[in-house]
């Protein structure tokens, strides 16, 4: 398991807290660990396990510290509530709600239970993750053409993009358009991505785009032969317990409908969106794209994280190998931050100052994150509604690094090097 090999890895050092020094523009701050006996071997676990942030080689002081970053932030208008998972080594350090799940009066506060819109975050949990699956079983070859899986994906300027520059966000294609205001479902969808010109040629920049996981979604679902939410389901978050976790929840049960917290009061599709997803070109899908639509719990995300950590087992049941861990989560090229499907640390992102070169996550329009960062053993996930009733905030860009800042300086039993100054 990569918990135990990182474990290892890390009792080689301890240090105590040292605030690092002033230092000039792109030299990493270091703080040499204090000499001293290496911490305790820490046993095996099936599954995440609540434990005490000292436990892991963590400060003690985490959760005051986070507790006071995540409420100044929604004091700043971030956003009405957020949740943050902590976890490192197999044992959730860090698991709570903060805030309400709305701005509106009597709006039920956030806990580990809600349920936020995940947003792009549905591009690597649910749409990578299936991808991973069936190229791990030989289903799917990312260096085939995407035409060779979808025939009528036949534009001659789109006859060289194969699945992995759909994956590396190099296919060519634009990065998205309001789609809605005319198309409904997934074919219609394919068919006007595919009549809609290329924005550079295939393979020759980098250029984030909702359309590569709207079309890999397409090359998911006839590799598999069934619904993208129903392979996600049925290959991972069933086998997984992400219970909480699917596309297009049923908003007819009023319990379960009150604990996903609102995004936009969009009165065309209904007035506050709960439950329906707020991006536009998915809900024109029916709620189902390889782009957004999913929804999910801080819980659950957690449990995906450890299950990638882990070299893609979790509480005993196999999702992928380690090496197809390892290999979709490396960054492709030294051009760019992509990895396959997922995104790494780069300046000014949502990573912050701290998480290692090896890591990797991803963000979602609605103010979801993950990040994970294998060297240490560790992940942070934190979930918002930064979309809502008031509109869309920006304070969530500095929450976010300022979570990942927090986490990565807590940690006791290795050096603190601040990678970013060096990408």
């Amino acid at each position: 398991m990569f918990g135990a090999l990182l474990l290892t890895a890390a009792a080689a050092c301890a240090r105590t807290p040292v605030t690092p020094e002033p230092v000039p523009a792109r030299t990493p701050v270091l703080v040499i660990p204090t000499p001293g006996p290496p911490p305790p071997r820490l046993p095996t676990v099936v599954g995440l396990m609540p434990a005490h942030p000292t436990t892991v080689g963590m400060d003690s002081t985490l959760p005051a510290r986070l507790d006071s970053i995540v409420r100044v932030a929604i004091a700043e208008g971030a956003a009405p509530g957020a949740t943050v998972a902590v976890g490192r080594y197999g044992r959730l350090v860090h698991l709570k709600g903060y805030g309400t799940l709305d701005y509106t009066a009597g709006s039920p506060v956030v806990d580990a239970n809600t349920i936020y819109d995940l947003a792009s975050l549905t591009k690597v949990i649910a749409t990578t993750t299936s991808a991973m699956i069936l190229e791990e079983t030989g289903k799917l070859d990312l260096d085939r053409t995407v035409r060779t899986y979808l025939p009528e994906f036949d534009a001659a300027d789109k006859a060289a993009v194969t699945v992995r520059m759909l994956l590396t966000h190099t296919g060519g294609l634009e990065a998205g358009a309001p789609l809605y205001r005319q198309a409904r479902g997934r074919a219609e969808y394919l068919k006007e991505i595919n009549a809609r010109p290329v924005a550079y040629p295939p393979g020759s920049q980098t250029v984030y785009s909702d359309w590569d996981m709207v079309v890999l979604q397409a090359v998911i679902e006839r590799v598999a032969g069934m619904s993208l939410d129903n392979f996600a389901d049925g290959h991972l978050f069933k086998p997984l317990g992400m219970s909480d976790t699917r596309f297009a929840p049923d908003t007819n049960d009023r319990a379960y409908r009150q604990r996903i917290a609102p995004t936009t009061a969009d009165e065309l599709r209904g007035g506050p969106l709960q439950g329906v997803v707020h991006d536009a070109n998915a809900w024109a899908m029916g709620g189902v794209s390889g782009h957004a639509g999913l929804f999910s719990t801080a819980r659950d995300i957690a449990i995906f994280a450890q299950c990638l950590l882990d070299g893609g087992t979790y509480a005993n049941v196999r999702i992928v190998a380690p090496q197809t861990v390892a290999r979709w989560t490396s960054r492709q090229t030294g051009l760019a931050s992509r990895a396959l499907g997922w995104d790494t640390p780069a300046p000014a992102s949502s990573a912050g100052r701290y998480f290692s070169p090896r890591s990797f996550g991803h963000t979602g329009f609605t103010g979801t994150s993950l990040w994970i960062d294998p060297e240490r053993g560790m992940f942070v996930v934190l979930l918002m509604n930064r979309v809502n009733s008031r509109g869309e905030a920006t304070r969530h860009t500095q929450l976010r690094r300022d979570v990942s800042d927090a986490v990565q300086r807590a940690v006791l039993d290795a050096p603190l090097v601040e990678w970013e100054a060096l990408r």
